[in-house]
């Protein structure tokens, strides 16, 4: 009788024990989501290639971010994220332990990159390899020397021999005598390399994640590669074609801010390029084309674009399309249910302070979510 009593009590007057879904849904729903863990297939990379100063590249890349040098992002498969190691150094202060820091090294990342029809990546690597050393811009087999493209077999030269022996020899055979790095720019003093020096490649890698309609950035500076591994071909296998990449860089600076909404290219460097992106409109954007009541394309949004069409434009066949849309949307019931739960969101954000402000941005909250009209970039950032 005692146990049954006791149960009664907590039951009625509750318990602290975890019970149900409301744990998580506090963590990880509140103001918008924000702890929400982030998904790692949401990303974008851009690879800042220094068409600027080395002028041979424009003609491989383009000489804006929506051209090759943006393309080049898409074709990341996989890539990490930086990696850090402190050295430290444990020392005696009258015999009690201290750990003193002494430096911070970046540790490099692995890049995968789909190798592509097109040969952009593998023109990437080649154009990098012929910047940095003399030995692709040899002639052999009497096919023209690529000289830091990718070249043309039809355009053909005498050949050097690289079979020849020449170590006893008066004269280099062709007069061929760079070979391995060179620290001096390309021959032609077009552009800015008449300053002198050599350029880096790379200017650097930003990798961004996407949550929520906002963005984070990690920026890599003076990237260089450290290895390039080009697949392996194998009957036997099923799999697609990749390049591996390990990369090195000199620093990292962190940012973060809102994806621009017309033009999220301004906020997230070349995402978003029309050549590449579809940006037609959703149909789950569209006003009664999302089974919500006050949400984004909801029943709050196809009332208003019917209005707008009938009394503003005069658009009868648009506001026709809106009302059937919607009448498809919620033909097969969901109304009563969408409204009890936006109720629900409106009414928690209420009672946790956001008074009038949440109803006056109704019609773009949906379950406590707020989707804002306008979206711009906090940037900022630091090591």
């Amino acid at each position: 009788m005692a146990t049954w009593g006791q149960d009664f009590l907590k039951g009625f007057f509750g318990n602290d024990f975890l019970r149900d879904y409301r744990h998580a849904s506090k963590t990880f729903t509140t103001n918008g989501y924000e702890l929400a863990p982030r998904h790692k297939f949401l990303y974008h990379v851009y690879f800042n290639v220094n068409i600027g100063q080395i002028p041979r590249l424009k003609v491989l890349f383009g000489s804006d971010a929506t051209s090759g040098v943006a393309t080049i992002g898409l074709l990341v498969k996989s890539i990490d994220l930086p990696r850090y190691d402190i050295s430290t150094e444990t020392m005696n202060q009258y015999n009690r332990k201290r750990i003193v820091q002494t430096k911070l090294n970046y540790k490099g990342i692995r890049a995968v990159f789909h190798d592509d029809g097109g040969d952009l990546i593998r023109s990437l690597w080649y154009a990098y390899m012929s910047y940095y050393y003399k030995d692709p811009t040899q002639a052999y087999d009497s096919q023209a020397n690529t000289n830091g493209t990718s070249g043309n077999n039809a355009n053909r030269q005498a050949g050097f021999s690289y079979n020849a022996r020449d170590a006893y020899s008066d004269e280099r055979v062709g007069n061929v005598n760079d070979w391995g790095f060179i620290g001096e720019s390309f021959s032609d003093t077009t552009g800015s390399d008449t300053l002198g020096g050599k350029p880096p490649f790379f200017k650097d890698i930003r990798i961004y994640g996407f949550n929520q309609k906002k963005f984070v950035e990690y920026v890599l500076i003076n990237p260089m590669i450290k290895s390039w591994t080009h697949d392996t071909y194998e009957y036997a296998s099923n799999e697609l074609m990749t390049n591996q990449v390990e990369f090195e860089y000199e620093t990292v600076k962190y940012y973060s801010g809102a994806i621009g909404g017309s033009r999220p290219a301004d906020f997230v460097k070349g995402f978003a390029d029309p050549n590449r992106y579809d940006q037609g409109p959703s149909p789950l954007q569209r006003p009664g084309g999302t089974r919500s009541i006050l949400g984004q394309g909801g029943l709050v949004d196809a009332g208003i674009g019917i209005y707008e069409d009938l009394m503003v434009k005069g658009d009868v066949v648009g506001a026709i399309a809106k009302a059937g849309r919607t009448f498809e949307t919620f033909k097969r019931g969901g109304l009563k249910q969408a409204a009890i739960e936006e109720g629900i969101g409106v009414a928690r954000e209420v009672l946790k302070g956001g008074g009038p402000s949440v109803i006056r941005q109704g019609a773009n909250a949906v379950n406590g979510f707020f989707f804002p009209k306008k979206t711009t970039t906090t940037g900022g950032g630091g090591q």
